[in-house]
């Protein structure tokens, strides 16, 4: 990303990686504010995509962070805003998406590819529409089994299918930023705070190549 992009804003939506104050709303928030932005952050934990194309409560809490004030824990008030309303109030230089884990159908026999498409490319044209450019994370190795019985052949499915389905926005792969288990986490699939603190910053390097057009890094 050129310095002249990150002297503008970001805006970074998504689901529970950001809806803790020691999760990524605050290590890749100050990452990023680091390399010179003015980030605001909005988690609001248990949503999908389409969640934000619309006004829509969280199930399990939220928070929300603007420049270098310390986050807002949002609990039962937590709820989503419409991407379109969101990006017309800041008006960011890029939009950071970080949802992955919520797709993924972990426990089930079979991952959920057509409903996985619908909710990823609503959002994706919502954010198209307004000429934004954009980045998408995808999920971590985490650790199998715990709360959610995740497993690594679903997380690999799960990363693979959002590099090919979240154009126009750059997919960074968060599975080449670690080995398996190197990043424990409390509950197989969040991490611990110096797990994301080490994403966070893994991250932050990752959106600094973003082109400053916006269009996919193939």
């Amino acid at each position: 990303m050129s310095t002249s992009l990150f002297a503008a804003s970001v805006l970074i939506i998504g689901g529970s990686h950001l809806a803790t104050p020691n999760y990524l709303i605050s290590s890749l928030h100050d990452a990023l504010q680091a390399k010179g932005a003015t980030v605001h952050t909005l988690g609001v934990c248990g949503t999908t995509p389409s969640d934000w194309l619309k006004e829509t409560a969280g199930t399990c809490g939220g928070a929300e962070r603007v420049g270098k004030t310390t986050p807002t824990v949002l609990g039962a008030k937590a709820v989503t805003q419409p991407i379109g309303q969101l990006i017309s109030k800041d008006k960011p230089a890029l939009v950071v998406v970080v949802i992955g884990d919520n797709i993924a159908g972990y426990g089930n026999p079979g991952f959920p590819k057509a409903w996985a498409w619908q909710q990823v490319s609503s959002l994706t044209k919502a954010i198209a529409a307004t000429n934004t450019p954009c980045v998408w994370i995808g999920p971590t190795w985490g650790n199998e089994g715990g709360h959610y019985n995740r497993t690594f052949p679903r997380v690999q499915m799960v990363s693979k299918f959002l590099e090919t389905g979240v154009a126009p926005c750059r997919y960074i792969d968060s599975l080449k930023l670690s080995k398996q288990g190197e990043w424990p986490t409390t509950d197989g699939q969040h991490l611990t705070a110096t797990g994301y603190r080490h994403w966070g910053e893994a991250l932050a390097k990752e959106i600094s190549a973003v082109p400053a057009s916006g269009k996919a890094v193939q």
